[in-house]
């Protein structure tokens, strides 16, 4: 998920240094996109260009409330876990919402979102503070291969973990490439004006499927629409880190509303507690074998490129914040993200990413230590192997999730529009003009192309369209 207050600096920490993952031609490719770039300085740091696996780890010294923490500089013990426990709550209401609405096992997501962040915090070495959560852009395709109605278990589920599994082994593969040959055309292949439509399409394309799934009778269609009224008065009218559990904070309190008015008043569907009482408080989340099914691996697989545009949004964001050079490790970063997602598609889990409201949480307390991760990692895998916890998430109707949904899906289409204002897109260029304007009704209007019997689906199609237009129409050289 990318709130839209998370890409502030996606693109504007634009390394122009060249390494042996940055191109010369970048300025002038960055300057046909319509961005106004600036070169940006970075400290060397020799504790974190170690030339070894791991950066050199150093204890804190400064004033917490006055200096940032580095991204190799730890805290001491109580500290670094009450900063992970907040890290594992930033990311929890996307990570638990995004296998509702597929029909994933909720618990089980949560658990292997633990285990792939330290899964992420090894293979990147410590250098990329991410934490990885359930991806929000499998849920159209993984709805339209399963044709999921929406609410329980999702009974086709084996056939998107195959697709899902094929998808992250392709975004593992573009990793090793970035690695290999450096981040300079990934940047010029997806430039912001490509990555905001990206971004933008991930949400509309959903919106017809979320509020179907509220339009059911009237007294869901009201419960959804007081559920974003709620969420939206916790994004505006609190601060500091209740305003960053906006979900979260939202959920609760639409869900005590919700059983007051039914469970206690007799209105809608009574929320059922008989699964929280038989479930047991600790045990291992049900596994599931994945099938791979060609037709819903052609529908899948591209998911991968908007992984890979959104997360470079992230990665720059980190960049810009920390003033440290991550850029050359983000070929490691694709690579780690890539194979988490396999990992994780492999015993049943969601497709993963890194979090913008984990760089949310990072923005706001000045702390990018990527120690602070790992312990948000192995407090989400404890939160994961209890059962009655899955149950309690489980009895969520469907009509606070929808209102959820339509918070969620239009930050997400919102961060896209963000990501152009922040990268100074200039829409005076007929070329940028074009390539915003078809590749977002194509997602949103879920416009579909064919490769023999195989359908791209709309989100696919809009992201291979955005990516041709721009090779065709910003060639110009500065």
């Amino acid at each position: 998920m990318t709130p839209p207050s998370e890409h502030s600096s996606s693109s504007k920490a634009v390394d122009s240094h060249s390494s042996n993952e940055s191109s010369n031609n970048e300025p002038n490719a960055l300057h046909n996109a319509g961005i106004s770039s600036a070169k940006r300085q970075y400290t060397d740091n020799p504790d974190f260009e170690n030339g070894r696996w791991f950066p050199t780890w150093r204890p804190f010294k400064g004033d917490i409330d006055r200096n940032p923490v580095g991204i190799n500089e730890y805290l001491p013990p109580s500290k670094s876990l009450l900063l992970g426990v907040q890290h594992t709550f930033a990311m929890f209401g996307s990570t638990v919402l995004a296998p509702l609405l597929m029909g994933f096992d909720p618990n089980l997501a949560i658990l292997m979102s633990g285990i792939c962040t330290v899964m992420f915090f090894i293979i990147t070495g410590g250098r990329m503070p991410s934490y990885l959560g359930s991806s929000f852009a499998f849920i159209g395709p993984v709805i339209a291969v399963t044709a999921y109605a929406g609410v329980g278990f999702n009974t086709n589920l084996d056939v998107a973990l195959g697709g899902i599994m094929v998808c992250g082994i392709i975004y593992a593969l573009v990793g090793l490439l970035v690695m290999k040959t450096g981040t300079g055309w990934i940047e010029r292949l997806m430039p912001p004006i490509v990555t905001g439509a990206i971004v933008m399409i991930i949400g509309l394309n959903l919106a017809p499927v979320t509020i179907q799934g509220v339009s059911a009778n009237q007294f869901d269609a009201w419960m959804a629409a007081f559920t974003v009224l709620l969420i939206s008065g916790v994004a505006v009218f609190t601060r500091g880190m209740l305003r960053r559990l906006l979900l979260l904070v939202g959920l609760i309190l639409s869900y005590i509303t919700y059983y007051i008015v039914s469970n206690l008043m007799g209105f809608g569907v009574p929320i059922d507690f008989s699964g929280v009482a038989a479930a047991s408080w600790f045990g291992l989340p049900s596994i599931h074998t994945p099938r791979f099914e060609l037709s819903a691996i052609i529908l899948i697989a591209p998911v991968a490129f908007i992984l890979i545009a959104e997360n470079l949004g992230h990665f720059k964001a980190v960049e810009g914040m920390t003033k440290t050079r991550v850029t050359p490790h983000m070929g490691k970063a694709f690579f780690a993200d890539g194979l988490a997602t396999t990992f994780s598609a492999g015993f049943g889990g969601t497709g993963v990413t890194t979090y913008a409201e984990n760089i949310g949480v990072m923005a706001v307390t000045k702390v990018y230590s990527t120690t602070i991760f790992v312990i948000a990692g192995l407090v989400a895998i404890l939160l994961g192997l209890s059962p009655k916890f899955g149950a309690v998430i489980q009895t969520i109707p469907a009509a606070l999730l929808g209102g959820a949904s339509i918070v969620v899906f239009g930050l997400i289409a919102i961060a896209g529009a963000k990501i152009w204002i922040d990268s100074h897109i200039d829409f005076s260029k007929n070329s940028n003009l074009i390539i915003a304007a078809v590749t977002v009704i194509m997602g949103t209007g879920n416009f579909s192309l064919h490769l023999g019997s195989f359908d791209l689906g709309g989100i696919g199609t809009a992201t291979l369209t955005a990516i041709i237009l721009n090779a065709l129409f910003n060639r110009q050289k500065g």
